[in-house]
């Protein structure tokens, strides 16, 4: 899988002194299992407080269709998320809810979160 946090872009975050919440909804997001090679489809749930940075969502659209073609468990890409957009975006607190429709009977959802180290 190509480095995919490169796509990412930020914007300076207006009121910094200020604890808000972000969240943003992908309701369409894809990506393939590695070991069956049938395509997956989930909701990501991206929820953070920002802190000097936000992320634009063009780019986010763009990081999140990258995963479309990789093979990738369902754990392994929520917690890869959670790594490039604290990276990018060092945010306060972040937590990614990844629910992925059912396959077999049985639906999954990973949740992962970060908090900054103050």
């Amino acid at each position: 899988m190509p480095d995919s946090r490169s796509l990412l872009e930020v914007f300076d975050n207006q009121y910094p002194q200020r604890d808000y919440k972000i969240e943003i909804v992908a309701p369409e997001f894809t990506s393939v299992c590695p070991k069956t090679g049938q395509p997956d489809f989930g909701t990501i749930t991206i929820t953070y407080t920002p802190d000097r940075k936000c992320v634009e969502l063009k780019s986010l659209k763009m990081y999140l269709q990258s995963f479309r073609n990789s093979g990738i468990f369902y754990e392994n890409v929520t917690n890869a998320m959670v790594d490039d957009l604290a990276a990018v975006l060092q945010p306060r607190w972040m937590k990614i809810e990844a629910a992925f429709t059912p396959r077999g009977g049985i639906s999954s959802k990973i949740i992962v979160q970060h908090a900054s180290a103050l």
